[in-house]
């Protein structure tokens, strides 16, 4: 689909609540908006966000049990589970050893660098683990919602879900935190609801 600028990609963009039955999202057109989230930002570029991706009907049903249940996991194409990754850090050397060998990072930089993010992730304890796992899988998942409303998908990100049955049933380690889930589909057209108020800048930004 794409969309002509920024300005009316993110206004064609909300949540949508009632999908068509029966369409079919394939592996290629979900590869293609995943493509274009590994752009997006992560801090110490650890790229904490896993997708686990449901679109089995059976399995999807299966889901929807410990989803509240809504009807909405339902009629989705596929329901997506976003984790982050509490033990991202331990990524660290792979991910920055490509920039050493290019010579982007000499080796006095690449070990200062290696300590200093493993120094943090370690020292600040489990609470700010999680946290970061949550923080970065968020802003992985509005990259996923920006990129699939250009290729003309709808989505709804929700939290309305049991997060210890959910890692039980897909058998989640316990370095991944759920972050939240999103419904992807074909919004029905007959079935559409308004975008809801919106505060204006004034009510929420206060510049110092």
């Amino acid at each position: 689909m794409g969309y002509s600028n920024f300005h009316e990609l993110i206004n064609a963009r909300k949540s949508a609540n009632n999908f068509i039955e029966g369409v079919e999202i394939t592996e290629s057109e979900l590869n293609e908006i995943f493509s274009e989230v590994i752009l997006g930002p992560s801090c110490f570029n650890l790229q904490h966000t896993k997708y686990l991706v449901i679109k089995d009907k059976g399995m999807k049903e299966v889901f929807r049990d410990k989803a509240c249940p809504q009807y909405k996991v339902h009629t989705a194409s596929a329901a997506i589970i976003v984790l982050g990754n509490k033990k991202a850090y331990k990524d660290t050397e792979r991910i920055y050893e490509p920039m050493k060998v290019l010579g982007m990072l000499d080796e006095i930089s690449y070990s200062r660098t290696v300590q200093d993010i493993y120094n943090m992730y370690e020292g600040r304890g489990e609470s700010f683990t999680r946290d970061e796992a949550i923080r970065n899988a968020s802003l992985s998942a509005m990259m996923f919602m920006l990129a699939a409303k250009d290729k003309g998908w709808d989505t709804c990100p929700m939290i309305g879900f049991n997060i210890n049955e959910t890692k039980k049933l897909f058998h989640i380690e316990d370095d991944y935190e759920p972050a939240l889930l999103i419904t992807i589909g074909k919004e029905d057209p007959n079935n559409i609801r308004l975008r809801g108020y919106r505060k204006p800048v004034s009510e929420f930004v206060k510049y110092i």
